[in-house]
């Protein structure tokens, strides 16, 4: 089968396209064909090699550096992707809530592995996979798992009663915009920041108040909620200026942060929050998009045997939604 490996860490010029053998589930697992794969920008990290540096996985046909706490040695390839969309097409033993023939979503979160969603066919951990929502098309439901995850479970780091305030940085982008919505169904006060232009977005999706990105975000914010927020998610990666709005005693999650991650000043609860794949979370998602809860972007589909030209899209920048494959 067709899948798209990185040999050496580069520019989208990395992005192979390879013969591969078809994969088979083990123990716990399934095979889906793949429909959709979502570009994400944790793909473009990956292929360029800046997680590897970062320490995050081990650097592409090197030892691991002596003293790390990768322990793995180097892959001779490494796959890319990590959202997908398709159909169940073989179960391992043990896999009971999934079977042959179900259209599913499913979210690869590890980094450091062979084959991963821009390819024909993957195989998934079970608990990393759902039932697909019936409502919508593979392509919207592909850009679903990765980052309806991440803000979900940023939500559930910073734990804000109904009624709390939250900012929410980079509240038009993919991460953003979930956690408006997902936000605003927990009862509360949201404060959008991001580009002027997106301001009837970002109130459309939930926030009752919207601070522009481009002037004093700490100030702009204490103007709307004297003493800052209880809580902010930071979807753009601003860090201390993002924490510099939250009230004293507050919390922010940063999310896959990294360096971006502030100190905890003033009392501040500062989480990181790095995602994880969960097959119940996961359906809840697909179960408020069936509901028209939340909305899904796909700003653009190109073959899989494009992916290269689909990374140069993305870090031009500029998107609305996310790209997906198509094998």
């Amino acid at each position: 089968m067709r899948a798209i490996i990185v040999k050496a860490p580069g520019g989208p010029e990395a992005l192979e396209e390879a013969d591969v053998p078809v994969p088979v589930p083990g123990p716990g697992q399934v095979r889906i064909r793949v429909a959709a794969a979502a570009v994400n920008p944790v793909d473009a990290a990956v292929r360029s090699g800046a997680l590897a540096g970062a320490g995050l996985m081990p650097a592409f046909g090197t030892p691991p550096t002596p003293g790390s706490p990768i322990a793995a040695g180097p892959r001779a390839a490494v796959g890319i992707g990590m959202d997908v969309a398709g159909t169940v097409d073989e179960t391992g033993p043990g896999v009971a809530h999934l079977t042959a023939g179900d259209e599913v979503i499913g979210l690869q979160d590890r980094l450091d592995v062979p084959l991963a969603g821009y390819a024909e066919a993957i195989v998934l951990d079970a608990g990393a996979v759902a039932r697909a929502p019936r409502s919508v098309s593979p392509g919207e439901a592909a850009t679903l798992p990765l980052n309806g995850l991440t803000a979900l479970q940023a939500l559930d780091l910073l734990g804000l009663p109904p009624g709390g305030t939250l900012l929410v940085t980079g509240a038009a982008g993919a991460v953003g915009g979930y956690a408006v919505e997902l936000a605003a169904l927990r009862g509360l006060r949201i404060v959008g920041s991001a580009s002027a232009a997106d301001e009837a977005l970002v109130r459309r999706l939930g926030a009752e108040m919207f601070v522009p990105r481009d002037v004093h975000l700490a100030d702009a914010v204490r103007a709307l909620v004297p003493g800052g927020v209880d809580g902010a998610v930071d979807a753009a990666l601003l860090s201390a200026a993002a924490l510099d709005a939250v009230r004293s005693g507050g919390t922010f999650a940063a999310v896959n942060g990294g360096p971006a991650v502030p100190v905890p000043l003033r009392g501040i609860s500062v989480r990181n929050e790095w995602i994880r794949a969960d097959a119940g979370q996961l359906g809840h998602l697909a179960d408020l998009v069936d509901e028209g809860r939340l909305t899904l972007r796909v700003a653009g589909a190109l073959p899989l045997a494009e992916a290269a030209k689909a990374h140069v899209r993305l870090e031009a920048g500029g998107l609305r939604g996310r790209l997906v494959l198509t094998p």
